[in-house]
């Protein structure tokens, strides 16, 4: 990949969407993580108004200093910045104590409440400063794995890095400067409060699904291969079988003519 020629191509393209759509530029949320590091970064390069919020809930510590840092380091290298944290632990609290538990998918329901309640605080932020919500998806979660909440982290006005693999947002993120502790850091989707990684939930990582991704679009299956090859491909149909309905279009009951 053409770093430089990439980095510059996205900044474009945001610029001009934005300044298309007639809105001053962007709120982003950070989460100490990659994809929303370099998301924001391309978004601070088009010199448009930037606005990332850093939004905790029962956030784990590691995960907090890394989106401070992040934040700091934007701070420091682009003035059209500006950041702030909103605390959503206790509305988080307020709206967990209001749920009935019940069901195999309790702990999983509330993790994703999580992601939609940032979204929502995102929205908040962008139609209230004429910002555009950025998405921090890259390729392989978007498109591969679907591993995003539906209208959580999923719910944006645009994705710059969706058509990036994971290695090659490490890549230009580690050429625009991104600090190190996100470079070092493992992935991982911050809705736990633990430090559980996206390794620890996938059961593979980037690297192997970026390499599974390629062979189901060469039309491979698990049964073509063996050992770990197998096993890695089996997961990454597995989640793309489940988590078909993030990816295409919500499906709509056509009524025929003669009924109208």
């Amino acid at each position: 990949m053409k770093l430089k020629e990439t980095a510059d191509h996205i900044t474009n393209w945001l610029k001009s969407y934005a300044e298309n759509a007639g809105v001053q530029g962007f709120v982003v949320g950070v989460s100490g993580g990659i994809d929303s590091a370099l998301t924001s970064t391309l978004c601070a390069r088009t010199g448009l108004e930037v606005l990332t919020l850093e939004m905790p809930i029962h956030q784990h510590p590691d995960q907090a200093s890394r989106g401070k840092e992040h934040q700091s380091w934007l701070a420091s290298n682009f003035s059209n910045s500006r950041h702030s944290q909103v605390d959503l632990t206790p509305v988080y609290d307020h709206f967990v104590a209001a749920m009935q538990p019940g069901g195999a998918d309790h702990d999983l329901s509330l993790a994703n409440s999580r992601a939609r309640l940032r979204m929502s605080t995102l929205y908040y932020h962008g139609q209230a400063n004429g910002l555009l919500v950025a998405g921090t998806g890259n390729k392989v979660e978007d498109f591969g794995v679907g591993f995003y909440t539906k209208y959580g982290d999923g719910g944006v006005d645009l994705s710059p890095i969706a058509d990036l693999v994971k290695s090659e947002v490490f890549a230009l993120a580690r050429h625009l400067g991104v600090v190190d502790s996100i470079l070092e850091a493992k992935p991982t989707d911050g809705l736990w409060g633990d430090d559980r990684t996206d390794e620890d939930q996938l059961g593979a990582t980037y690297p192997e699904l970026e390499w599974a991704m390629a062979q189901q679009e060469a039309g491979k299956s698990a049964s073509d291969f063996s050992g770990r090859e197998a096993e890695v491909l089996e997961i990454y149909s597995r989640f793309n079988t489940a988590n078909k309905h993030k990816m295409v279009p919500i499906p709509v009951c056509a009524i025929p003519p003669e009924l109208k």
